[in-house]
């Protein structure tokens, strides 16, 4: 980056590195993207839990099978078209009527190594993930009830069938999910070892894949470098080199784009994003997506053992305070556990508003009429979570509710909230695909590997259940408005807002586009 010189040498304070140069990427301007976000990915590894940079990457370094068609706006943005899916790496596919099997068709595609994308590829990255027992297992054996990897079948070298035990309304459509991208067998074969018989170690800071963009450089906290794939199937990359940074600083990141430092700006303020939306070299694009930002409660912690405790908590939140002073108006208070876009949201259940008297008189009932104390933990660098969390400080305060505010780097956050070991925290997070049984099972069924508040209601369990496999649609969503009826109530979250997502680039990148993960898609963008 240089700001001219002197935000040059302060950014490079800020990230860790001594950046390059004007010069050095004269004359390769037009075809290089600077990016500014709050963090690096924590990993590139398939398997790593998803975090909003992990995302972010993945959607640029693995390809997926299927895909949707997309469609602008009332914006002018890009945004994925839920009625229609099309072909990815697979140029075409058959369901069996009965919904139980899926059969892919694998189009012509190269890797960056030059190997061609094969049936192999396919059933290496299927028996890697199911042997790995991590989030590929999970979404075979969760959601589509596999329970034996003799489901995966090559039919031949371009051909691969899947067997379900029973039908799935989401037999196409999970396979969009950037989670489920493909590996280049032929190259991540040759980073096994006796030890690390599935390249874990290798592909954790390198990529191997059918994508638009490979790393060649991971340096987490400081820098990525995406290069462009040539042979990419779709066609050649219009940007050949991404060129990502962290700065943690959300200030910064607006300095260095109004200054011309960075093209892109991720994660800025509400407020920052209001004044820069007012500069002519800038332009904001705004999405209302799938985000859902709230507080998970550890439910096996006392005292969020207690429902009326967590009913208390959500009693307790001046959501119009929050949206006015740090959203400035950009933000929808959540109103259900489903996302707003996806069908089959309701938030006609949602009754919480701002009542102390409510609070203190349900806490009084579970026992805690002088309230308690808790942890409370946030991302460090995220400058939207810190306000929220010191405006819910004094607003549980009034009820006595004693909230410790710890700030953790987002790797030991994870850490500790998939681990278990922290009483609240915040999380903002969407569910990828655009179904209610999908995003009710994700978050709130007892046995999801990301039921990190470890809610669990044996109906709201059975419920979702159901629904994974039946393929009646009416009835799959009376179903689940029953299952937001109950969690509203059972209040395993403080229920905050959908952020939207937000973006700022310089006027002159286009091809600003919006996709279920919430990140950037590098393959999309261009300068003029």
């Amino acid at each position: 980056m240089s700001y001219l010189r002197k935000f040059a040498l302060s950014s490079a304070l800020v990230v860790g590195v001594v950046l390059p140069s004007l010069p050095a990427l004269a004359d390769t301007a037009s075809e290089t993207l600077i990016v500014a976000g709050p963090r690096t990915p924590e990993s590139l590894e398939l398997e790593y839990p998803s975090t909003e940079a992990v995302q972010e990457a993945r959607k640029n370094v693995y390809e997926r099978l299927l895909a949707y068609e997309m469609k602008t706006n009332e914006d002018g943005v890009q945004v994925e078209n839920f009625d229609k899916l099309v072909g990815a790496l697979a140029k075409s596919w058959e369901v069996s009527p009965d919904r139980s099997s899926i059969t892919f068709h694998l189009t012509d595609a190269k890797s960056h190594a030059g190997n061609t994308l094969t049936a192999d590829d396919l059933m290496w990255t299927f028996e890697r993930g199911w042997t790995l027992k991590g989030t590929f297992y999970w979404y075979m054996h969760q959601m589509l009830k596999i329970n034996d990897f003799s489901a995966f079948q090559k039919i031949d070298d371009h051909t691969v069938k899947i067997q379900l035990p029973g039908p799935s309304p989401l037999i196409e459509r999970l396979w969009v999910n950037s989670d489920l991208g493909i590996i280049d067998a032929t190259e991540a074969k040759k980073h096994v070892t006796a030890e690390d018989p599935w390249a874990a170690k290798w592909l954790s800071t390198n990529t191997a894949s059918f994508s638009p963009y490979k790393v060649t450089t991971f340096t987490p906290g400081r820098e990525v470098v995406y290069e462009a794939n040539l042979d990419y199937y779709r066609g050649v990359p219009k940007l050949k080199k991404i060129i990502f940074r962290e700065v943690p600083t959300s200030s910064n990141r607006v300095a260095a784009l109004q200054g011309g430092a960075i093209d892109v700006a991720e994660w800025l303020l509400p407020r920052e994003l209001n004044l820069l939306s007012k500069v002519p070299s800038v332009k904001v694009s705004k999405v209302y997506g799938n985000y859902i930002h709230r507080v998970d409660l550890n439910n096996t912690i006392k005292p969020f053992t207690d429902p009326r405790v967590r009913q208390a908590l959500n009693y307790l939140v001046p959501r119009d305070q929050i949206e006015k002073s740090v959203y400035f108006g950009t933000a929808r208070p959540t109103k259900s556990p489903v996302s707003e876009i996806y069908p089959g949201f309701t938030d006609e259940y949602f009754g919480y508003t701002e009542d102390v008297a409510k609070a203190k008189a349900l806490l009084a009932e579970a026992g805690y009429p002088d309230g308690f104390k808790t942890e409370l933990g946030y991302r460090t660098g995220d400058e939207i979570e810190e306000q929220i969390a010191i405006i819910l400080k004094t607003a549980f305060a009034r009820a006595g509710v004693d909230l410790e505010l710890s700030k953790l780097p987002s790797s030991t956050l994870v850490e500790r909230y998939s681990g278990g070991t922290i009483p609240a925290y915040f999380l903002r997070d969407m569910a990828i695909v655009p179904d209610a049984a999908y995003v009710t099972n994700l978050w709130l069924n007892s046995q999801s590997m990301v039921d990190f508040s470890h809610y669990k209601n044996a109906e709201v369990d059975k419920l979702i259940d159901k629904n994974l496999t039946a393929t009646d649609e009416p009835a799959r969503l009376a179903d689940m408005k029953k299952v937001q009826q109950m969690v509203v109530s059972d209040a395993p979250w403080v229920f905050l807002f959908n952020p939207g997502y937000q973006l700022a680039t310089r006027a002159n990148v286009k091809g600003t586009s919006w996709y279920t993960p919430n990140g950037n898609a590098w393959f999309d963008y261009h300068k003029e």
